[in-house]
């Protein structure tokens, strides 16, 4: 629904549907809720000769729980990592008359966290499995196949003795990895590591004549770095294999409270191991230190992730997602650039990515170009994160948007007159961030604007604008602006006067800080953000 918008700068007209956020974190459309994210580089069908970069995973679309009853997937060209193409449904759970899960009609189970495996055949033509995760009895190892990277993919693992249930080994969370010598190894687990080599007739049983590995990597309920707990991925690089997953950490780690919101990572010579712990690769509670070098939490204090690594152009990126809302059923998938390296002496060396706003923008945002507010990579409340071992939602929090069906949107995925989620319930002491823009084209302006579009809710603030981390060193502050009382409660432009640009070049943080008298009630909603000259 459309609102008033009130233009407190005279001269500046702005169009909200024109412009897109394409690129920056989250990379696909706000509106678009897959987590999970399994990033692939495969052959583009339609396009002989060049690759496309797809993302597989699950489908927040049920709202008030995990998941959903179909999977998409999203594409990009290697070249175009801005500009994600909406590929359509690959797989939908349905079940049919006879009990089986087709294409057609019924209500079928939640498709948890998929992977996808490609093969290549004798004559050079690929083959590509689905494995959807089905933790429905009797059908937790279904596999489904197509000879697109985009599907439609068909089930093909039905037993042949009950036509409720499939056949196979591999269960919650799979992975499934296809060697340079044709051999097939498959991996999954919750809150155990589990591992076999797989047989390429079915890529789904056990091979014959070898055995299903339990504890490949311990658990984070064991005495071990590792703690593993879901989400295996594999992946292998300069001939070692890289196993990335869901790291439980522990208590205290870091100087906070154990989550399952980072992703870690082991490496190996070989597919089953043993292996050799690496690290953390993402953190999605947005680690920092304070002033005093304690370590604290700027983004979502709690959540789950799950991703993996892959290099495009020569760059290696981690993909994983982050929580909105107030629960951890409507997920956003992120990326961050990660340096990856094999050592002379056989190490795996991943660096750990940062939670930005940038995504694929990595030179920093362009602060000429209208973004909503929900690519904010930053946003704390006045209050800690956890209270009675809970986590707290007193402060600010994006507000999740679905769109019911994406083909009708699918040519306009970005226009920002739906591509939009606001920062809702802003209190005194909250705190909203953006890392980086790129400050090149505001160095020494003198005239220089930060327009923030917002909806007032009646009480009277103060936003303070900050160039720098305002909690640690010497924060810059670079703006301020009143929010009054008596504004009406309609989607609102005010302009913040920007000063101290002089010094600004390359990339740094925008953060805003919110004051109120009134100290637990929202101040406003901020919807768009953009700077002018």
């Amino acid at each position: 629904m459309k609102k008033k918008r009130n233009l407190l700068i005279a001269g500046i007209v702005m169009s909200v549907a024109c412009q897109s956020a394409q690129g920056v974190n989250p990379y696909l459309p706000l509106w678009e809720h897959i987590p999970d994210g399994e990033p692939y580089l495969f052959d583009d069908p339609d396009n002989p000769g060049k690759k496309r970069v797809y993302i597989y995973g699950s489908h927040d679309n049920r709202k008030t729980d995990y998941c959903g009853l179909d999977q998409v997937v999203w594409s990009a060209s290697p070249d175009s990592l801005g500009v994600w193409r909406y590929d359509g449904v690959i797989f939908e759970s349905k079940v049919g008359a006879d009990g089986r899960l087709l294409n057609e009609g019924g209500i079928g189970d939640v498709l948890f966290a998929p992977d996808v495996a490609e093969v290549t055949l004798p004559d050079g033509k690929k083959e590509y499995y689905l494995y959807p995760n089905t933790q429905n009895g009797g059908r937790t190892t279904m596999i489904a196949k197509a000879d697109r990277p985009d599907g439609p993919f068909k089930v093909c693992n039905w037993s042949g003795t009950n036509p409720h249930e499939t056949v196979g080994v591999l269960q919650f969370d799979p992975a499934v990895f296809v060697d340079d010598d044709g051999r097939v190894y498959g991996y999954w687990g919750f809150m155990n590591s589990m591992a076999a080599e797989l047989d390429p007739a079915t890529m789904c049983t056990v091979k014959p004549g070898t055995e299903i590995i339990t504890d490949m990597i311990p658990s984070f309920q064991q005495d071990s770095v590792f703690r593993f707990f879901e989400a295996s991925s594999i992946r292998k690089i300069d001939g070692k294999y890289v196993f990335v997953y869901s790291r439980w950490s522990a208590p205290g780690e870091w100087g906070l409270k154990d989550t399952n919101y980072t992703l870690g990572y082991a490496y190996s010579d070989n597919p089953l191991g043993p292996w050799t712990y690496g690290g953390t690769i993402i953190d999605g509670r947005g680690r920092d230190t304070d002033a005093d070098g304690k370590t604290i939490v700027t983004a979502s204090p709690s959540g789950n992730t799950h991703g993996s690594i892959l290099e495009i152009n020569g760059q290696w990126w981690v993909f994983f997602h982050r929580q909105t809302g107030t629960q951890e059923y409507s997920r956003q998938a992120m990326v961050a650039p990660i340096d990856v390296n094999v050592t002379d002496d056989g190490r795996v060396v991943i660096s750990e990515g940062e939670m930005t706003s940038e995504g694929f923008e990595i030179n920093g945002l362009d602060p000429f170009k209208r973004y909503p507010a929900a690519i904010a990579s930053h946003y704390t409340g006045p209050t800690p994160a956890y209270q009675d071992g809970q986590v707290m939602y007193s402060g600010p929090y994006i507000e999740p948007l679905y769109i019911e069906n994406p083909d009708e949107v699918k040519d306009n995925a970005y226009d920002l007159s739906i591509n939009y989620n606001p920062m809702v319930h802003i209190t005194d002491g909250s705190t909203v961030g953006y890392k980086y823009f790129n400050f090149d084209g505001l160095e020494g302006e003198k005239n220089a604007k930060l327009l923030l579009d917002i909806i007032p809710t009646g009480f009277a603030g103060t936003i303070k604008v900050w160039a720098s981390a305002p909690w640690k060193g010497e924060p810059k502050q670079i703006g301020e602006v009143k929010i009054e009382g008596e504004m009406p409660a309609e989607a609102t432009e005010i302009s913040v006067d920007l000063y101290g640009l002089d010094c600004l070049k390359g990339k740094h943080p925008l953060y805003l800080t919110f004051e109120s008298p009134k100290k637990d009630e929202p101040i406003c909603t901020l919807r768009y953000l953009e700077f002018v000259k």
